[in-house]
Parts: structure tokens; sequence; C-alpha cells
């Protein structure tokens, strides 16, 4: 009796054993199928982040609510549509608060998706804490550089490229327009260090040295002194990376410096056109460039989802208000997580991690290609370069480089106002 005990509890524990075993290998399927298919995220209703965050935020609800109402996800793993429940807490642009709330989502709340917050700085804190608990971590606009330095099967960047790779066309910009004189102002950040290393390297590759190449703090917000260091190197191009409200500071330093550059470059234009222009002017954004993205850059044939003319349509009649690029990247996030679950054989985060490599390369959306590699970098959504140019009381964009997207030619050297 002793011994039938004995072997019964030895077969129990193996049996948890191999269960636990196949969950993390991402081996087989959960037994039944859950009522909801739970969503953890967050969100910042405050601090730097706040604007691009509840962007991002917004779009990933509006994707949520269009499944609901078509009666769910469909989940290959169950062979069933399930609705879906988005569970988020307000980080308020703070990395510690988020590093809390996110192990709450994983730990306690214990969702079925991880989707992290805005940007690389929200977006870093996460990164970890996934790996660490077999977590896949969907990352819709975290690129930071260093995120992308090994292989993992719990990170996916899914709404924007990798910062390393977007200032490729730039630099190839610059070059074809003989543009030799260039001095970079970064913030002291991952996104946008990364962005002038890379951006470096590629004017170093026709033998081109910045004229200044020099780091502020992310939390810069006077740029006045700095302006007048440049200027004294006298450049004829003028490149800042960092985050919208230093574009902002930087623009109106600028603007009330009394100095003029042939050509001036910020980030977040191209992303928060409506935001930079009630805040520093259509005037003083005129003939500087960014880099433009969806819905500035229109991809009318798409594998999945609505296609960017039908997205902003959509949206606008849903919420009121014209979508910008973090509308974008939200909802973009939640049609790469449907077709991820549609396609997973098993209900596992490896499972997931490895529909999502089936999709690469496979898939079109609204932001355009889909294209991860094995660190979970993407790659297929390249940033072109453009230029607003003046129409009315405020500008329009124009997709100026790379030649086969181009929608116009450049205003080079930019008039003086």
């Amino acid at each position: 009796m002793q011994r039938s005990t004995s072997i019964r509890r030895m077969a129990r524990v193996m049996a948890a054993a191999a269960a636990m075993l196949f969950g993390t290998l991402g081996i087989g399927r959960a037994a039944s199928p859950p009522a909801l298919i739970t969503i953890g995220t967050l969100y910042a209703s405050s601090g730097p982040f706040a604007v691009s965050s509840e962007g991002q935020y917004k779009g990933l609800q509006f994707w949520a609510a269009g499944v609901n109402k078509e009666g769910g996800l469909l989940v290959k793993a169950f062979n069933k549509k399930i609705p879906v429940k988005i569970v988020a807490y307000d980080d308020q642009s703070s990395t510690s608060t988020a590093t809390t709330l996110y192990n709450q989502l994983i730990t306690q709340n214990k969702v079925d998706v991880l989707i992290a917050d805005f940007g690389s700085v929200l977006t870093s804190v996460a990164v970890p804490l996934a790996a660490e608990h077999h977590m896949l971590l969907i990352d819709p606009t975290g690129s930071g550089a260093n995120f992308f330095t090994k292989k993992t099967d719990y990170l996916a960047d899914v709404s924007i490229p990798a910062s390393t790779v977007w200032p490729v066309p730039l630099g190839q910009f610059l070059l074809h327009q003989k543009i030799d004189k260039v001095a970079v102002i970064y913030d002291a950040n991952d996104f946008d260090a990364s962005q002038a290393n890379t951006l470096k390297s590629v004017l170093a590759e026709s033998k081109v040295s910045p004229v200044y190449f020099g780091a502020v703090p992310t939390s810069e917000s006077n740029y006045l002194v700095l302006l007048h260091t440049v200027a004294a190197r006298h450049p004829d191009a003028v490149i800042e990376f960092g985050y919208p409200d230093n574009d902002i500071a930087f623009l109106r330093a600028l603007s009330s410096s009394g100095l003029h550059f042939n050509m001036v470059f910020t980030v977040f234009p191209g992303q928060l056109l409506t935001l930079l222009t009630k805040n520093v002017g259509a005037r003083t954004l005129s003939y500087t460039y960014t880099y433009p993205t969806p819905p500035l850059v229109v991809y009318p044939k798409v594998t999945d989802g609505l296609n960017t003319a039908g997205f902003v349509s959509a949206f606008k009649a849903a919420t009121g208000n014209e979508p910008n690029f973090l509308d974008a990247a939200g909802y973009n996030t939640g049609v790469i997580v449907q077709k991820m679950l549609a396609t997973a054989p098993g209900f596992t985060q490896l499972s997931f991690h490895s529909a999502l490599m089936g999709m690469s390369g496979k898939t079109t959306t609204l932001l355009g290609p889909f294209k991860i590699n094995a660190n979970g970098a993407q790659l297929g959504e390249l940033l072109p370069v453009a230029q607003l140019v003046p129409e009315g009381k405020g500008n329009k964009v124009i997709v100026v480089f790379p030649p086969d997207k181009a929608t116009g030619k450049p205003v080079y050297p930019a008039p003086q106002h």
C-alpha cells in the first residue's frame, strides 16, 4: 500500500513537471479556452510621455472595440472567437511606477498578452522583467538599440523600426544633397543616442564628420546657448534628436535666437504634427525636416487590418479626432496581436513568438511591411525624410527622400523667415 502511494505521488510529480516544461517550451495548449483574452498594458496620463502614451493607448482601445464588436478575435489554439479585455494601469511617465505595474500585470493579473507603454524609456524596465518571467513583450514604440543586442523569444518590436535604422535614409539624404557640414544634438538616452551614432556612421562611410556632435540631458529645456555654440561651427544642417518636449524647446529657442540654418531636422513633427504646430507655430516649422510616419505616409495595400486611409476615416468617426502616428501605432499593435493569436497553434508565450516570426516578411499593415529579426528588432517600417512646406495657414508634408517614395523636391537651402 505504501509503495503504491509512493508510485502515485511520483507520477503526480512527474506529470506536474512535464506540464510545467511543456508550458515553458510552448508545447501544447491550455485545457479549455478562457472567457476573455486579457491584454495588459500601461499608459501615462501625466508627465513628459503623456501625449504620446495616451495616443498609443487610444489606438489600442479603438482596435479592441472593433474586435469585440465582431464577437472577439479568432484564437487558433481553441479554434474559436474570444472577446478581448484590456487591463491597463497609469504609470504617470515614471519608470519606477512602471516596473511595479508591469510586475503586477504579469504576476497578479496574469494577463495573456503583455504590451509595453510608449517609447524606449518606459519600455526599458519591461524588457528584463518580461524575460525573467518568460513573458513575450509586445513592444509598440520602444526602439532603443540596447533592447535588441541578442536573440530572444520574449521581445517583439511591432509598430516602429529599431532606432538604429531610423536615420539611415536621413544620412543618405544629407550625402545626396552634398551637405557635409552637419551639427548633431541628441538626448543622452538610448533612443536618441543610437540615432545620433547611426547617422555619424552613415556619414563616415563618405568621410564626412559632424562639425558638432554633442549630447544633452533628456530633461533639457533651454537650447539657446547651445544653438549659438553650434552656429559658431557654421553648419549647413542642424539635426536634433529628442523627444517631443525636446523638439518643442529646441524649435522655440531657434525661433527666438535670430539664427538661421540651411536645414533643420527634428524627430517628432512627423509623428505629432498637431502638437508641435500648436506649441511652436506653423511658421517656425516651415521648411524644417522630419521623419514622416503614417497617417502622413499612406499604405493603401495591406494584408491585415484597415489600410491607412481606412483607419483615419474609422478612427475619426469613432472618436471625433484626427489620428496621429501614435494612435496608428496603438491600433497596429492590436492588429499584429490579432494575427499572432489567429496563427499560433498553442496558447503559450513561445507559440505566440513563433507565430510572429512566421508572420515576419509576409505581413503589411497601415504602418507598412512588418519584419522582425531574431533579436526582436523591427526592420520593415523604414522612415523616409520629409520637409514641411507652407500651405495656407499651416504646412504640408512633402516626402523628399528616398527618390522612390518622394512626393516632391526639397527646398534647400531653407528660405529665411
